[in-house]
């Protein structure tokens, strides 16, 4: 069942990434508890045994994780393979686990007063990851989006990066001007007839993320305790502090979501 909902929700999915990850929590965690068991025998104490063991020490993965088992039970009751509530359901309702608080994560980030030195090592490097990084840091872009980028996105005589809504969080369009210096960056790119503009060993194939993480660049670069996300960070503490840009024009620069539906429409 858990197979059959996968394939049928996998159109709808941003990627078909997200639908391996989908069924492969449940390959990790559910399987080998109740894996053999028939959907109608699948109650309360069933998924507790699964949710139970890592309800505190993985919490967004057992959240996630009971989502999904709703979401199987839920088609197997509207099949007519099961009946009565559903066991998730009823656990969520009656606050059977413990509450967890939500922990936040801070990805740690660059003062900017930092930045222009960095920058200025960066450019005497030559990998397509220091390439990537820089263009990185001057859209405030996220990794996948720039990583994803490829050719038809880019609008040299508009001067403007489209990145698709399939690849954005907001799922929306974003739009980002392009700079002298990021066309610099990317222009000579174009030589390499790739369909991605930072082509990673592959051919045709983008940079991995591994490429512009701490792991590799960053060490490489003896930079310590700072993330490539935490750039976003940085771009938000400039634009504040030196931009003085208003507020809602430094959050959709980052394509965040300002305002209710209707501001925003």
């Amino acid at each position: 069942m858990a197979e059959h909902v996968q394939l049928e929700r996998l159109p709808t999915w941003r990627s078909e990434k997200h639908g391996r990850q989908w069924l492969k929590t449940i390959q990790d965690h559910a399987f080998p508890k109740i894996g053999a068991l028939l959907v109608s025998d699948i109650g309360q104490p069933e998924v507790l045994s699964v949710l139970s063991p890592i309800w505190t020490s993985k919490h967004e993965t057992a959240r996630r994780l009971a989502q999904r088992i709703k979401s199987i039970l839920d088609v197997a009751k509207s099949k007519g393979f099961r009946a009565g509530e559903n066991p998730v359901s009823e656990i969520n309702n009656a606050n059977v686990l413990p509450k967890v608080g939500k922990k936040h994560v801070h990805h740690l980030a660059m003062a900017w007063q930092d930045v222009p030195d960095f920058y200025a090592d960066l450019k005497t490097r030559n990998a397509m990851a220091a390439k990537a990084l820089r263009f990185t840091c001057l859209t405030g872009s996220r990794t996948g989006e720039v990583l994803g980028m490829k050719w038809p996105e880019v609008d040299v005589e508009a001067r403007l990066w489209t990145c698709p809504a399939e690849r954005m969080k907001t799922d929306n369009d974003h739009r980002v001007p392009l700079t002298d210096e990021m066309l610099a960056i990317i222009e000579p790119l174009r030589a390499m007839q790739s369909e991605y503009v930072f082509e990673g060993q592959k051919r045709h194939n983008p940079l991995s993320n591994m490429s512009m993480l701490m792991l590799m660049l960053l060490r490489r670069m003896k930079i310590a305790g700072v993330t490539v996300h935490g750039f976003r960070s940085t771009f938000r503490d400039w634009a504040s502090e030196v931009a003085n840009a208003p507020r809602e024009v430094a959050e959709l620069s980052l394509a965040h979501q300002v305002g209710s539906d209707v501001e925003r429409a």
